[in-house]
């Protein structure tokens, strides 16, 4: 996802984020793309995906480090790492 305005914690979409519905703000993830097995740390700093199906938006940073802009969606396995 790509933002223009602020997201739900007042920052903004960065090169390694993501939005969640439910975690806090500042967890940090690991995902990982089921298809090609490449993975990614994200901060969440936003809420969503609002988008029945789906449990996490990346940022484009994001999603390019594991392989995924051009299909837009892809099953991922979501690890929590970390958390503020």
């Amino acid at each position: 996802y790509n933002l223009k305005s602020k997201t739900a914690n007042g920052g903004r979409v960065g090169a390694s984020t993501a939005a969640h519905r439910t975690l806090p703000f500042g967890s940090k993830l690991r995902v990982t793309n089921l298809a090609n097995k490449r993975s990614v740390i994200v901060t969440v700093n936003d809420r969503g995906p609002f988008i029945g199906g789906r449990i996490i938006d990346l940022s484009q940073g994001a999603a390019s480090a594991i392989g995924m802009v051009q299909s837009g969606v892809a099953k991922v396995h979501v690890e929590r790492v970390a958390s503020l």
